[in-house]
């Protein structure tokens, strides 16, 4: 009688252990877990749209949200766009797509999407897609993708994210647009600065259905996700409706505060490389200037600051929104340096306490930094995401790649600290993985 308990009692474990390996998925796959403890440092509460205050029309309060009545589904299947404006003087075509095609969005807080925006000419085509990469691997709300760019690369967008796997697709929808400026000379305007930057100046005219945005130039990479600064949101105060990050931390370094020949914003200036913009307090507001005292509109105000200024600006779009927020500092919310980290942070010194404390959050490789080798630990974190095949381990295909090149960088200005670079990835990948695996693993009681 005992040695058949004993029978009944092993064959029972032998099906418990079963079923927990079925549960657990692919989870010997991935490295053991550590009890690991919640730090709020890392990661900012998830925020939609819905708790955005947007400013309404002049003789309503700018605390009051609004509201708008929920949004049927997407449907999976093609949508076909029909031709629209995008441009206050003249119609231009406009592409839409969800992974597949996606339906006209109100771009409010109902629409249970975050947005975001960029801007590609030239040869950007691969460094835009590993950015929009970089953005649905770790982000846990849908994406819509606002890309502005030339005609030549529409088509090659398409192509580029229409062939990537279902699961991935399901995340996103994109529009493609064409270049467009509402006011002054169009070619005046595209080879402002770097080609095509100053689209973004024109981001509220255009998409006048979208109430807030985050903006990113091309060489931007995510290492968290794009929840967590969208966030940022929230934090606004009732004059706020912009956010940007420091160009500097030291102004005896900086960049304005030593050679601008122009007004600027606080004591180094902002960097427009990352930008929350929240457009329905843009188009409502009568911004302050050094033309005309009883305020302008921002479409009514770009053209003469250009006509103004021209001469004595060099970083193009970037100048005029420091020279903006100069004049209306209540209007600009500033977010630390590691979700704006350069190569400035790092190449003269290590410079942004943030990064050194939490990791850096956003990644951008200005100075063409992806593409040669002058600051290698920039260059690795890049090609590791562009090489990341889809759906793959994460920690196998990326992180463990990751920090297997960062070694070689560790001799180098900017790579000497490797944890700046490497604890983001880590702990957000982390909480991936928890998320997909031990979710289904019940804990003792």
């Amino acid at each position: 009688m005992r040695i058949h308990c004993k029978i009944v009692a092993i064959a029972v474990c032998f099906g418990v252990f079963l079923l927990l390996y079925f549960l657990g998925g692919n989870a010997a796959d991935e490295p053991p877990l550590r009890e690991v403890e919640k730090d709020t440092r890392y990661f900012l509460p998830s925020s939609g749209h819905g708790n955005i205050v947007s400013v309404k029309v002049p003789e309503k309060s700018h605390e009051e949200p609004h509201v708008v009545p929920k949004h049927p589904r997407l449907s999976r299947k093609a949508v076909k766009i029909p031709i629209r404006g995008s441009d206050a003087s003249a119609k231009t075509r406009q592409k839409s797509n969800v992974g597949r095609p996606a339906a006209k969005s109100s771009g409010r807080a109902a629409d249970g999407l975050m947005h975001l925006a960029v801007v590609a000419c030239g040869n950007r085509l691969e460094e835009t897609l590993t950015m929009i990469k970089s953005a649905l691997i770790f982000s846990v709300k849908k994406i819509k993708f606002h890309i502005f760019a030339e005609q030549e690369l529409s088509m090659e967008f398409e192509k580029g994210l229409s062939h990537w796997p279902r699961p991935l697709s399901a995340k996103f929808h994109y529009s493609i647009y064409p270049i467009t400026f509402s006011v002054g000379n169009a070619d005046e305007w595209k080879k402002l600065f770097k080609p095509c930057a100053a689209q973004r100046l024109f981001l509220p005219v255009i998409l006048k259905d979208v109430d807030a945005l985050l903006y990113v130039d091309t060489d931007v990479l995510f290492l968290r996700p794009m929840d967590d600064i969208w966030s940022f949101f929230k934090a606004f105060n009732s004059t706020q409706l912009a956010a940007m990050a420091p160009e500097h931390e030291i102004p005896k370094i900086g960049w304005y505060s030593r050679f601008a020949r122009h007004p600027f914003y606080g004591v180094t200036g902002v960097n427009s490389g990352v930008m929350l913009m929240n457009l329905t307090r843009i188009r409502s507001t009568r911004f302050k200037n050094s033309m005309i005292a009883s305020g302008l509109s921002w479409e009514d105000m770009l053209h003469p600051l250009y006509q103004k200024y021209k001469n004595h600006i060099t970083w193009g779009d970037q100048d005029l929104l420091n020279i903006i927020f100069h004049y209306n500092p209540e209007c600009l919310y500033t977010f630390p340096c590691q979700w704006n980290y350069r190569p400035d942070h790092c190449m003269y010194g290590s410079n942004c306490k943030g990064a050194e404390d939490e990791g850096v959050s956003i990644l951008h490789g200005n100075r063409g930094v992806y593409h040669d080798d002058k600051q290698p630990a920039f260059k690795v974190v890049y090609d590791a995401i562009h090489d990341y095949p889809f759906e793959e381990n994460l920690f196998q295909s990326l992180f463990f790649p990751l920090q297997t090149k960062f070694l070689d960088t560790v001799n180098t200005l900017c790579g000497r600290i490797p944890q700046v670079f490497l604890k983001q990835v880590e702990k957000t990948m982390r909480a991936v993985y928890e998320k997909k695996v031990v979710r289904h693993v019940k804990r003792p009681i």
